[in-house]
């Protein structure tokens, strides 16, 4: 398994040792009177329990309720029995689920910077379908900042709607310090305002034009392509073949787009079961060619997914996120924030198979304990 990334010092306003530092920036909603766990305590306890696989508030009241009275005297907890159930689903109905998903993603910042090279962040929103709410059925739409690099979330913002997502985006990318990083983006967030944003803080974009830019996408499928040098690549596995074949130009002079540098056009081949198709896209990013030649762009658009297949795969699928029926509140964005955290020790950890590692600390209760308290 790979060795976690190297910390460097923070470019948030506070830097926090440990993971509980960060939790304690969370507000508590509770009345002091009465109050007897500790809202950091039921908050690691939450998530050492996601580590070892727990899915709902039911199997973490469980969990809680099977580790013996050392153990939950470490997160504070001692001289009570666990909290059940109940007790975590009204706290977390009730969290400020802002300030957690913030201190989560500024501790994480601190932890997934690798010397010398350029963090890529990739954004992206997932609906939480299973907490849909009767009887408009909305249901919450989580935008998530990933790290390319370390696979873990930096931070993440909440909409009711997809098509709120645009300003989303905008207000988590101003929550971080950008100067030198990269931004990808799908289409829907190739705005102007986006690319002044980060731009302006320091960092590049990679954006993909879609028909939500018209004029600019029909302008760069003009271009005469056939004389660009194309730059190659081929990945197997799967049961698929896939050739993505990059284009690379300097931006042309009419392209107003703020900071423009560069424009692209990727062509995906895509073969699986004797079936081929063809995808053609085209981009823009504010990256010169020195810092960005043509096998870099198309690794920073090929890593883009990775937030797909490495986050919201793991979510859906491992964790099964989709079929959890909590809708109450802030609960579901402070489970999925659980989820996030989780993944993200997982892999500082070394574990690239989310599932893998999940079993691995549902058997090995200890070190699901370590990995949270000593993080």
């Amino acid at each position: 398994m790979p060795s976690s990334p190297t910390c460097s010092a923070s470019v948030h306003p506070t830097r926090h040792e440990r993971l509980l530092s960060a939790l304690e920036t969370v507000p508590d909603p509770r009345d002091r009177r009465g109050v007897r766990y500790p809202l950091v305590g039921v908050l690691a306890l939450a998530v050492t329990a996601t580590i070892a696989g727990c899915r709902s508030f039911a199997a973490i009241g469980q969990w809680a309720a099977a580790t013996t009275a050392e153990h939950l005297a470490m997160f504070g907890l001692a001289g009570t029995s666990a909290p059940d159930e109940s007790t975590l689903r009204k706290l977390f109905a009730r969290l400020d689920a802002d300030a957690l998903d913030t201190a989560l993603g500024a501790w994480m910042w601190t932890r997934t910077v690798v010397a010398g090279a350029r963090r890529v962040i990739a954004l992206d929103g997932k609906t939480v379908r299973g907490a849909r709410r009767r009887p408009d059925g909305t249901a919450p739409h989580l935008v998530a900042a990933f790290d390319h690099g370390a696979g873990a979330v930096l931070g993440q913002v909440c909409v009711e709607a997809k098509s709120n997502e645009i300003p989303a985006a905008r207000t988590l990318l101003e929550q971080f310090d950008l100067d030198g990083a990269i931004v990808t983006m799908d289409a829907m967030h190739t705005q102007t305002d986006t690319a002044t944003l980060i731009t302006g803080a320091g960092g590049d974009y990679v954006f993909t034009v879609k028909g939500n830019m018209p004029t600019l996408h029909a302008k760069l499928k003009a271009l005469p392509w056939k004389d660009v040098p194309a730059s190659r690549s081929t990945d197997t596995g799967r049961g698929r073949r896939a050739t993505r074949t990059i284009k690379v130009a300097a931006a042309p002079d009419w392209v107003e787009f703020p900071g423009a540098a560069q424009v692209a056009q990727l062509r995906r081949t895509v073969t699986r079961g004797g079936k081929k198709t063809v995808e053609v896209v085209y981009l823009i990013t504010s990256a010169d060619h020195l810092a960005a030649p043509p096998q870099t762009v198309a690794s920073w658009v090929k890593d883009h997914w990775m937030i797909e297949n490495r986050l919201h795969w793991v979510r859906d699928v491992t964790f099964g996120e989709d079929l959890s029926q909590v809708r109450t509140g802030q609960a579901p964005r402070i489970m999925a924030a659980c989820r996030n955290i989780a993944v993200g020790l997982l892999r500082l950890a070394g574990w690239e198979n989310i599932a893998a590692g999940l079993r691995h600390h549902a058997r090995h209760s200890d070190q699901a304990l370590a990995l949270v308290l000593t993080s």
